[in-house]
């Protein structure tokens, strides 16, 4: 049986030594384990960003077949490569196949994605393979092309006003938590993303927003309010401000832009702000 495995002087110059050191400990287990064939490396590893705050996300390819492809025997085998401090599924942020796990001291964050080969043709990202059984995981990456999903300016059209709405009638009722709640919301799924992908950067959230967009960082600070009334209406018209630019230079030719929606909301906003009393410093 062939087996290949990547050298560690084509490992990121950046990856820090806890990082090799855990690594190396996962990769020696992985090869020891049965029905996994294959490891890759995405996120900062294979874009070679690793710093002392990266995590460490691996792909691990499994048979369909194997205890390990199970959801519950996913833990032991993270267990039986390293310190394990702690581990929790996906399920969270949607994605059953992940186990998110805290090893150390010193503590470093690992994501492992259990896969099968034939899942491996759809993805987001070209992961760097680590290591493998006779080729296999290679063929199965070159079954399918990475596409990262873009924004759908649609989807945020047809959505955003309601949610303005929404932020203004908590704004009004004093929920304010919950008012800054939906602030970051907007930011993480519609503002966020935009700003990346206007800048032909990966438009994953808000992640490395302030080093490839600084200029919508800078406009995206406004949008952060304090536990205040006025400062969050203010933060909220920063954000409507924001994501009219954003639309309008993203292609709002191109969409059904909900005219009567957005005036009924920044209305609604408009018909309480004079109402508020002075904000108390």
């Amino acid at each position: 049986m062939t087996e290949l495995l990547l050298e560690e002087s084509r490992w990121p110059a950046g990856l820090p030594a806890a990082h090799r050191d855990l690594l190396r400990s996962i990769l020696e287990g992985a090869r020891k384990a049965t029905g996994v064939v294959g490891l890759a490396a995405g996120g900062s590893f294979a874009s070679g960003k690793m710093d002392e705050f990266s995590d460490i996300d691996l792909v691990v390819a499994v048979e369909p077949s194997a205890e390990v492809a199970r959801p519950e025997s996913r833990r032991a085998f993270a267990g039986s490569l390293g310190p394990l401090l702690a581990a929790f599924p996906g399920d969270h942020v949607g994605e059953p196949r992940l186990l998110i796990c805290l090893y150390g001291p010193p503590p470093v964050h690992v994501d492992f994605k259990f896969v099968t080969l034939q899942e491996l043709a759809r993805r987001v990202e070209d992961p760097v393979v680590l290591w493998e059984h006779d080729g296999r995981l290679r063929e199965a990456l070159g079954a399918g092309a990475a596409a990262y999903p873009e924004p759908d300016l649609q989807w945020s059209e047809d959505r955003f006003w309601v949610w303005v709405h929404y932020a203004a009638a908590k704004i009004g009722r004093g929920e304010l938590f919950e008012a800054l709640d939906l602030l970051a919301f907007l930011r993480s799924r519609v503002l966020g993303p935009l700003s990346l992908a206007e800048a032909s950067a990966r438009p994953n959230g808000l992640r490395r927003l302030e080093e490839a967009a600084p200029p919508r960082a800078g406009e995206m600070r406004e949008t952060v309010a304090r536990h205040d009334p006025k400062d969050c209406i203010r933060a909220l018209r920063a954000a409507i401000a924001m994501y009219r630019d954003l639309r309008d230079r993203g292609g709002a030719a191109h969409i059904r832009v909900n005219a009567g929606a957005e005036r009924a909301a920044v209305d609604h906003l408009d018909s309480f702000e004079a109402v508020l009393e002075p904000t108390r410093d």
